[in-house]
């Protein structure tokens, strides 16, 4: 059973968050190391190979490179508490701005994937959980499987090839309106949408399994409203606290989808940020998947508490 007790909301809520913090600086110590143990020079990917070394070393200087790695985090830290995410290696212009031109369109494809799997995954895990060990059952769980083997980047070309190239009634890559969504979405949405719907169905037949169930059908109690006040109202609240979890997931899943399809969000940016070495623009990408994480967790643990009828919230008191 999972047991929450704590003083208060508001308190519960800040002692997250600042432990999140620490989780945040921790992320972003690792992920400077890893950039700069990496094969290879920011300066000499860029550079022309004419450039004489004079001339590489003086932009080292320039960008910072030639300093200790703690001193050059310490640097971009005290920058990134002042709003200042750096400057791009490559493309020469403020992170905040390359990220803020690019996050509109990375929400929207994750956003809509994750509504648009919660649409489909939860309905079909219910009946699948109802209709148990039945031929509907089967047929989910087996579609489930296949959607949860797929690698998402061959998903990706083979809905181009299908509907860009074959049939040609969709867009092939970039952004060009709402129809060039689509492609993009069913690739982000269809494997994920596996593991909701086992979880849901998971839950579900857990659930029809409780004495509560049982005693209200023994009562005689009408079939959808036992499904709707026993059987949901308790068996989805895990599947709603995961909904919060998976949204920093699917934000950092995306690379691989927005590489495929050109879509120009924070993901593609992200794998040429790596590529190149653009240490500026990782380091706040990851800065921010991290926050994102750190804040839906604690939202999901919240409204976890607030849900479950076994959580005890105390408001306004001690916790034990």
């Amino acid at each position: 059973m999972w047991v929450i007790k704590m003083g208060g909301l508001v308190e519960y809520t800040v002692k997250r968050l600042i432990s999140g913090l620490f989780i945040v600086l921790a992320v972003t110590i690792i992920l400077f190391a890893i950039m700069h143990l990496m094969p290879g020079d920011p300066i000499k990917l860029i550079s022309d190979p004419r450039v004489p070394p004079e001339r590489i070393e003086e932009l080292r200087r320039l960008w910072g490179l030639d300093k200790p790695l703690h001193i050059q985090y310490f640097h971009w830290l005290l920058r990134v508490l002042r709003g200042d995410f750096g400057t791009s290696i490559v493309f020469k212009q403020p992170v905040a701005e390359l990220i803020k031109a690019r996050l509109p369109y990375t929400l929207l494809l994750t956003g809509s994937s994750l509504i648009l799997e919660y649409i489909i995954a939860v309905p079909l895990g219910l009946i699948a959980a109802i209709k148990w060990n039945t031929k509907i059952d089967r047929f989910v769980v087996v579609i489930s499987i296949i959607l949860w083997s797929i690698p998402t980047f061959w998903l990706g070309i083979l809905l181009m090839m299908l509907f860009g190239i074959w049939l040609g009634v969709l867009p092939l890559s970039g952004y060009s309106g709402l129809r060039s969504l689509i492609l993009p979405l069913l690739a982000l949405t269809l494997p994920s949408l596996a593991g909701t719907l086992r979880l849901t169905r998971s839950e579900v037949l857990e659930v029809l399994r409780e004495n509560y169930v049982l005693t209200a059908y023994a009562k005689g109690l009408p079939k959808p409203k036992v499904v709707i006040k026993h059987i949901l109202r308790n068996a989805l609240i895990p599947v709603t606290v995961m909904f919060f979890l998976y949204f920093p997931w699917l934000i950092g899943g995306s690379v691989i989808i927005e590489s495929v399809f050109a879509w120009p969000g924070m993901g593609r940016l992200l794998w040429k940020s790596i590529v190149t070495q653009d240490y500026p623009v990782v380091q706040g990408i990851i800065l921010i998947i991290a926050i994102l994480t750190v804040i839906s967790n604690t939202i999901g643990d919240i409204v976890g508490a607030i849900l479950d009828p076994r959580v005890k919230i105390e408001l306004g008191g001690g916790g034990a």
